[in-house]
């Protein structure tokens, strides 16, 4: 595996990312764009975009009838909504971060330490943000 300071293409513009392997990056890249596609998807489900804040959605009060226990489901059924919206919404949040980073040239870097995240964090989780050493200090598991 070739490790350097490569070059990544998008939109036509090269970015300098460092220590990553370029096949590595393109793959995760990929990974988070239809990552981010699917959270789109499954919050249209239920939710429209919000025209006021990009990265925010509003839930649909879902219609099930008038009689009381109709009612009674669309409270519960909207609180589980809301509950979901806010989960998928971070996600999407944190999806969206990690692509401009990439974009940024600055993916893979430990928010904490400064080094570079493990390849093999990343491919399994790519929205991280920390390396596991400073992970399991912050979690006090070090």
């Amino acid at each position: 595996m070739k490790h350097s300071t490569l070059q990544v293409l998008s939109s036509g513009t090269g970015l300098k990312q460092s220590c990553m392997d370029q096949k590595v990056l393109a793959k995760i890249k990929k990974k988070l764009e239809e990552e981010k596609i699917n959270l789109e998807q499954e919050l249209a489900e239920f939710a429209t975009k919000d025209r006021r804040v990009a990265s925010n959605y509003q839930s649909r009060f879902p219609q099930y009838g008038n009689d009381e226990g109709e009612n009674a489901n669309e409270v519960a059924a909207y609180g589980d909504r809301l509950s979901l919206e806010h989960t998928l919404e971070q996600q999407l949040r944190d999806v969206t971060k990690a692509l401009g980073s990439i974009e940024a040239g600055t993916y893979g870097t430990c928010k904490h330490c400064g080094k570079q995240i493990e390849e093999q964090r990343l491919l399994i989780r790519p929205v991280s943000t920390s390396c596991v050493a400073c992970k399991k200090r912050l979690k006090g598991e070090a």
